[in-house]
């Protein structure tokens, strides 16, 4: 497993387009080993049908996501996630082709809220820096690799996610700021 793809087709932002690909993409690059699981072990562990989580699996083998490994067991190949960390290439992100992967992230973030908020166990937090846009993806990198290294195998697996963008027009009075 590599540590970073670019993603630099779209095909591959269309493959992250759904949240089960999401979903299928996180249990295989966090499951605390570099572990491989088959479609069938993917679907328990992801409480869904074999056969629907199939199309998934087969779309993010198509887009270069996921890669099969080992030997089959049985009928059931193993699948791995290619790398630990995707980034999306910025000719991609400025080309407007994100919107299914936006729609994915957003509705992700929603079904958090709406399934953990209500218990207390849905946690958020949003500051305004004067930082560069290198330097806070920078901070979100080191942010990543401890989450990692701080990783516990007896804990739950928990969703961190990392949005960065100026503040809106609003904000600013009607003006970004460069």
């Amino acid at each position: 497993m590599i540590d970073v793809l670019l993603l630099n087709k779209p095909e591959q932002l269309k493959a992250l387009g759904h949240p089960l690909r999401l979903r299928i993409l996180e249990t295989l690059g966090t499951n605390g080993e570099d572990e491989a699981l088959t479609n069938r072990e993917l679907a328990a562990r992801l409480g869904v049908d074999p056969g629907h989580l199939h199309f998934h699996v087969r779309m993010l083998l198509r887009a270069g996501l996921i890669t099969l490994v080992g030997d089959a067991r049985g009928r059931e190949k193993p699948y791995r996630a290619t790398a630990r960390t995707l980034r999306v290439a910025p000719e991609l992100l400025a080309s407007g082709l994100t919107s299914d992967l936006r729609e994915a992230m957003l509705g992700e973030v929603q079904r958090g809220w709406d399934e953990h908020s209500a218990e207390g166990t849905f946690r958020s937090a949003q500051v305004t820096a004067r930082i560069r846009p290198e330097r806070a993806l920078e901070l979100v990198t080191e942010l990543v690799e401890a989450v990692r290294q701080a990783e516990e195998e007896d804990a739950d697996p928990l969703v961190i996610t990392a949005v960065l963008h100026p503040p809106s027009r609003q904000e600013t009075g009607g003006a970004a700021r460069s």
